[in-house]
């Protein structure tokens, strides 16, 4: 497996960084959006950092605007919308594109480390036809609020549906694990 801890990315505040800077943490990437169905899930994702956070563990939010164009703020209201309506903590990063040609390389590695994503995406895609959308196959990332679970040395070892919550047992069982090693 390849460590996704080289990868450069920017935060949300504009400063340029890797995810070496969390070497050693269990990591969730997570692929956000304000204007989504499943944007609830920050409150749980919060969450779920602040449970873990102590343990070596960390969520980290991608925001894009890949899917129904349900994020279309600059980075600047992005952090506005996510602090006040949410309380998030955990890193934000500035928005980037998880599928297609201008795909960020960090999503290049996640979606070649782990093709299929575990919980029911096969389900989510039929209700994306059934609103008369065209989803993306695997590997391609589906829809926001998808989740890859990486481990302390930078590996991807699983990928969760968009539809899986936060606080849903395999997840939460999953970063226990990882955390236990």
């Amino acid at each position: 497996m390849t460590s996704v801890h080289n990868i450069p990315v920017t935060t949300i505040s504009g400063s340029n960084t890797t995810l070496g800077e969390f070497a050693g943490s269990v990591m969730l990437v997570v692929n956000v959006a304000s204007q989504c169905g499943l944007t609830p899930q920050y409150e749980a994702l919060e969450s779920l950092h602040q449970t873990y956070k102590d343990k070596g563990f960390s969520v980290l939010g991608f925001p894009a605007n890949n899917f129904g164009a349900q994020e279309p703020g600059t980075d600047a209201e992005i952090a506005e919308f996510c602090s006040t309506k949410f309380d998030v903590k955990f890193p934000m990063f500035s928005k980037i594109s998880v599928v297609g040609d201008d795909q960020h390389p960090l999503y290049s590695a996640l979606t070649a480390a782990a093709p299929r994503a575990e919980g029911d995406p096969d389900a989510f895609r039929d209700r994306l036809k059934g609103f008369g959308m065209t989803p993306n196959q695997d590997p391609d990332v589906l829809w926001n609020f998808e989740k890859f679970l990486v481990n302390r040395q930078g590996e991807v070892v699983k990928r969760f549906a968009p539809t899986t919550t936060p606080d849903d047992a395999a997840l939460t069982s999953a970063i226990e694990a990882e955390l236990a090693k």
